[in-house]
């Protein structure tokens, strides 16, 4: 399986904070929030990864990744998106790089509390995503469930929400999702909508939806990007890394203090 960490877009709601930087390249608690999404795919055992960026940051993202996993078994390569087209626009974008595998794509500013690994190591086929119930359902894609826990539909920031889970910014599909995403439309967005995928995948039977208990944080506000810091320490989601994934931030901050000091003498 490959992975894919969708880091694009302007982030006008955190201006001026992302005037000069990527939202993903801000601190949460004491590293990056790129690092959460690199984590979750690194502990589910994938360590093929695609970044996809806007153009004006691309080069702060290889600044930082380009050689901090040299040894460490995973390999990063980077995709620049000119034109923001909608979180399915990923798959296109990645087609080369997904090949015929199978494929879990992170949006770079979630940040997951539960360990996803088990089920994303036991997926098979169709596509799998993430639920979580939430005060403000509208903002999202919203799943409804039936008496059974299964999931019979989804909609995008319903005015009038069928429940209150949304879901979440990781998503994992087999290969079809390659043609999937090249034959939708735009919706009235003017984007091509990860929520069309699910849809067809929920038509075709092959959809799974998986309830997550633990605090999911989508920090894309001032006040969400704080609140995701203080719950990163307080819960210390920030010990449950993938050991390689630490190493690397250890190793890479050293080497940038040695090369601090030198650049002082």
């Amino acid at each position: 399986m490959k992975g894919i960490i969708l880091a694009g877009g302007t982030a006008t709601r955190l201006f001026p904070l992302t005037a000069t930087t990527s939202k993903q390249l801000l601190p949460v608690y004491d590293r990056q929030m790129i690092f959460y999404p690199l984590n979750v795919l690194a502990k589910a055992g994938i360590k093929e990864i695609l970044i996809i960026v806007a153009p004006e940051h691309s080069g702060q993202f290889i600044n930082l990744l380009g050689s901090i996993f040299e040894g460490a078994g995973i390999h990063l390569e980077f995709r620049v998106q000119k034109i923001p087209r909608g979180l399915a626009d990923a798959f296109i974008l990645g087609e080369t790089f997904i090949g015929k595998d199978d494929v879990a794509m992170a949006l770079g500013d979630n940040i997951f509390e539960d360990d996803l690994s088990a089920k994303i190591k036991k997926f098979e086929k169709g596509g799998l995503v993430f639920a979580k119930k939430v005060t403000d359902p509208e903002r999202f894609g919203v799943v409804e469930f039936n008496a059974h826990d299964q999931a019979i539909s989804i909609e995008e920031k319903p005015k009038k929400p069928k429940s209150d889970f949304a879901v979440t910014g990781f998503y994992v599909y087999d290969n079809q999702v390659v043609e999937i995403a090249k034959s939708l439309k735009p919706s009235v967005r003017g984007e091509i909508e990860i929520t069309d995928i699910n849809k067809r995948y929920m038509r075709m039977g092959e959809l799974k939806v998986e309830k997550i208990k633990g605090a999911w944080l989508d920090a894309g506000t001032y006040d969400s990007l704080l609140e995701a810091s203080l719950i990163v320490k307080k819960k210390e989601i920030y010990k449950n890394f993938d050991p390689a994934i630490d190493k690397a931030i250890i190793d890479f901050n050293l080497e940038l203090k040695t090369i601090a000091k030198k650049r002082l003498n």
